[in-house]
């Protein structure tokens, strides 16, 4: 599994139930983008995922599965 995929999953795993449109209002990331890493079609940029990492309170080496929860 590369990050791409580890990241999706946690990610997942992180919004619960939250819809991505909800989750997208809070964190200030566009909806498409955030789908776009849900479906592993695009590569989070550090800005992004620094704000993810903040939002959830995470470690971002968590996030992207370099280490576990």
């Amino acid at each position: 599994m590369n990050y791409k995929e580890k990241f999706a999953k946690n990610l997942k795993s992180l919004m619960g139930n939250l819809s991505i449109q909800a989750f997208s209002k809070k964190v200030g990331i566009p909806a498409q983008t955030i789908s776009r890493y849900l479906l592993c079609q695009r590569e989070i940029t550090l800005e992004y995922l620094i704000k993810i990492a903040d939002y959830f309170n995470e470690d971002i080496d968590v996030l992207i599965g370099r280490k576990e929860y």
